[in-house]
């Protein structure tokens, strides 16, 4: 506990020095592209298209998603409220997981908290976000998905994703500086997310030998997180009131991989260096 409320203080006691030094970083992330952030959207977009056609076009054959409130959503409508979220995450875990070890002139020199590193770099990658959910929302205006009251939990669900997110990063960029191997196994695990969590397929049943095991995807942590931003784009629930035995799972895991994040982190970062 007294490792989590020294990480918490330093977060706050770095906020203006997490926010420039994310500007920095996406910054310099688009300095030799000619369109720059562009890419931060175009890229999305390509693989939203190939997405499409697999999944919406190829396996479902065109047909819509029925939500668990009764409502029909088309296929396409419904996988980009959801893959915006795994725009974000991908690269943040991928990017936060080699965050420290790949920053060996900032360590070096540097004279602020290093659990600031992980924070700065997710915080560049929820820029992106940021703008991609802006072009999402406008072109569901364009639909029958319009902002509704239920946008006002979008807030909750983004700040949800940025301390699991942090959490995660504690752990696995403290992991992959003492054992570089660390960081390919979470390159793997990545690629397995994608298709265990529901950012490409709708969860109905999920029956093996007449037993729905449906619940199991729902212990997901980031199964909470993908359903709570499509509630609140597509205006379909109060997800987190409406699912309080989730939301205190949620919370309940942060809370544990925050403490062990926290406790890792701590007790190894002032050696980094001589694992670099």
């Amino acid at each position: 506990m007294k490792s989590m409320i020294t990480v918490i203080k330093e977060q706050f006691s770095s906020l203006y020095l997490i926010f420039r030094l994310s500007a920095f970083e996406l910054k310099s992330a688009n300095t030799n592209n000619y369109l720059g952030r562009l890419w931060e959207l175009i890229n999305p977009m390509i693989q939203l298209g190939i997405y499409w056609f697999i999944f919406g076009i190829g396996i479902r054959k065109g047909q819509e998603v029925t939500m668990e409130n009764g409502v029909h959503v088309p296929f396409f409508i419904w996988m980009v409220t959801g893959m915006i979220l795994w725009f974000f995450v991908n690269p943040a875990i991928s990017n936060s997981s080699k965050s420290i070890f790949s920053r060996i002139h900032i360590i070096a020199k540097m004279n602020f908290p290093m659990s600031v590193i992980p924070s700065y770099v997710i915080m560049a990658n929820f820029y992106t976000h940021l703008m991609l959910v802006a072009v999402v929302t406008i072109i569901l205006q364009f639909t029958r998905f319009k902002i509704s009251l239920y946008f006002i939990q979008l807030p909750y669900f983004m700040l949800s994703t940025l301390i699991f997110l942090l959490t995660i990063a504690l752990i696995t960029s403290t992991l992959s500086t003492i054992v570089r191997d660390v960081y390919q196994l979470v390159h793997s695990i990545l690629k397995m997310l994608l298709y265990v969590t529901p950012f490409l397929w709708h969860i109905n049943k999920f029956i093996i030998n007449g037993t729905d095991f449906s619940f199991l995807i729902k212990l997901n942590p980031f199964n909470y997180l993908v359903e709570g931003y499509r509630a609140s784009l597509l205006g379909t629930s109060w997800y987190a009131w409406e699912n309080p035995q989730y939301t205190l799972y949620f919370w309940v895991i942060t809370l544990v991989f925050f403490m062990i994040g926290s406790a890792l982190h701590l007790k190894f970062r002032n050696r980094f260096i001589d694992y670099l």
